[in-house]
């Protein structure tokens, strides 16, 4: 026992996956009771927000709402992987190296001063919430694929060049086939930036609903155990989509589990 607890203080120890758990649920209670202790006045306690996660749970309308966040995020990150997987592609190709580092530099452009902008350039509600998605998205996944290609050691291309291959076969084989679980990872990552965006670009827009809209409505009447309720709901979505995409690329890539031996 003190061994264990003196490796729970020491870097580089590696410590068993049931105290993993046993530690996390000790922190996680001991952050509940500092809450409740530190709750008081306007910022309601863990039961109160409870109380407003049943709330929201309960309204008709929730289901259609989440369904309506579900979506909307589903479909911008669908379109954001699609232009960014071409741009980080074609990253390789000199003609096209100034679009993704212009890209990349994007993500330093706040929205805020941009929604009139996006506005104008779209017809509807729906297409504003989707291009605000895309243009807060696409820079931080060309960012990190750009990052996995230039860290490809160079003998890999020299590997096909052995074996006869042109330079687009290599750029398929290296690049688009051989760190295609990267890329997975990299979306898995980037779900977390969408699923963030989501209450602020469902409130510029409320005739579709969304959990961003109830938050929004709540928020404006101060109704504060569910405007935490909602957050509540938000980020326990986000921690399971977050699970089920890990799950989900150990099933496509099921090498990736795979524990380098050090001899």
């Amino acid at each position: 026992m003190k061994d264990i607890l003196k490796a729970l203080f020491q870097p580089f120890k590696v410590v068993n996956l049931q105290t993993i758990y046993l530690l996390f649920g000790i922190q996680a209670m001991a952050a509940i009771i500092l809450w409740q202790m530190s709750g008081g006045g306007l910022i309601p306690g863990p039961y109160k927000v409870m109380h407003g996660v049943i709330n929201v749970i309960s309204r008709p309308d929730f289901g259609e709402n989440l369904f309506a966040s579900l979506w909307l995020t589903t479909e911008g990150m669908g379109i954001s992987i699609v232009l960014a997987l071409i741009i980080s592609y074609l990253y390789v190709i000199p003609f096209f190296k100034p679009l993704a580092a212009f890209i990349i530099k994007c993500r330093y452009l706040t929205l805020t001063g941009l929604i009139f902008l996006f506005t104008l350039l779209t017809k509807d509600g729906h297409q504003l919430k989707i291009s605000l998605l895309i243009f807060g998205i696409v820079p931080f996944f060309v960012t990190s694929l750009v990052a996995i290609i230039d860290s490809i050691d160079q003998q890999e291309y020299e590997l096909c060049k052995t074996l006869k291959m042109s330079d687009w076969n290599a750029l398929v084989e290296v690049i688009i086939i051989g760190r295609l679980d990267q890329a997975f990872e990299v979306l898995r990552q980037n779900f977390a930036i969408s699923w963030m965006m989501i209450t602020m670009v469902e409130g510029l827009s409320m005739s579709e609903g969304g959990l961003g809209a109830l938050l929004i409505k709540s928020n404006k009447y101060i109704d504060l155990s569910t405007v935490f309720g909602i957050l509540v709901i938000i980020f326990s979505m986000g921690v399971i989509w977050d699970y089920v995409l890990g799950l989900l690329r150990i099933w496509l890539f099921p090498y990736t589990k795979i524990q380098t031996i050090q001899l």
